[in-house]
């Protein structure tokens, strides 16, 4: 039996999604909580790894189960074997066809900005610092320049094992909302960084250093050392992916 899965995170204090070696990931604490509850050893998918710091509003796995359970089984007993920091929100049975990544039609990601003269004492952990002014409709404008697909080598990680570095960028967004920045994008798939790369290069639009046309520039220019630092990690979380109707998910990832 294959069960589908959200769960969301704290991303703060793991070294990443994907299981290591050494250290706390989230799919280490997953597979260990869902394993117990199985009765039996388990390997879970998800929708997409991220980074250490990152967090998941709604990360879907998948995982193959050789028990019975009731929905509402999987997900209490799943939450009574893991961290604070982690949740399953819901359960459901799939075809076997259903693949967490592989059925995606797109993945959603929003970075946060706290915009005023003095750091975050609350909700530090999900928000990146930035003490000089930014301009979201400037920010905004040159964000645009990324929509559709394109070759995105000057937003990607050295590290990035991706076949190649075209993505199709389907919505981006840069709005204000009091003295948070908030930037939402969704793509058919995501480079190593990308995300956090495209942020470092905003940033100086947003203060003024540089002028949308910038954006535009180091796109077609696919060199990454042009581009602007990569933003931390703490801002971003991943909202979740986006699933075709018919897998009969929940509407928080359905499209």
């Amino acid at each position: 039996m294959r069960i589908a899965m959200g769960v969301e995170y704290d991303g703060s204090d793991f070294l990443g999604w994907q299981r290591l070696g050494h250290g706390m990931t989230v799919q280490g604490v997953m597979e260990q909580a869902i394993s117990r509850v199985a009765a039996h050893q388990v390997q879970v998918t998800c929708a997409g790894r991220t980074d250490a710091g990152v967090h998941g509003v709604c990360q879907v796995v998948h995982f193959d189960a050789e028990v019975q359970r009731q929905p509402r089984a999987w997900v209490l007993g799943t939450c009574s074997h893991l961290p604070r920091e982690v949740v399953a929100l819901w359960a459901k049975p799939v075809s076997g066809e259903f693949h967490a990544r592989f059925s995606a039609c797109s993945r959603r990601y929003r970075y946060r900005i706290l915009n005023r003269p003095v750091r975050a004492a609350l909700h530090a952990r999900y928000l990146t610092w930035e003490r000089l002014p930014l301009d979201s409709t400037l920010m905004h404008d040159a964000a645009q320049r990324l929509l559709g697909e394109n070759d995105f080598s000057a937003f990607r990680a050295a590290s990035c094992q991706a076949a190649h570095a075209r993505r199709c960028v389907l919505a981006i967004d840069v709005r204000r909302d009091g003295d948070q920045v908030i930037m939402d994008i969704e793509a058919n798939a995501f480079l190593h960084h990308m995300v956090r790369n495209i942020v470092g290069a905003l940033l100086p639009i947003g203060r003024g250093e540089r002028p949308p046309e910038w954006m535009t520039e180091l796109l077609t220019g696919r060199c990454r050392d042009k581009a602007g630092p990569t933003a931390p990690a703490r801002g971003l979380s991943f909202l979740g992916p986006r699933y075709a109707s018919h897998w009969g998910l929940p509407a928080e990832v359905s499209q």
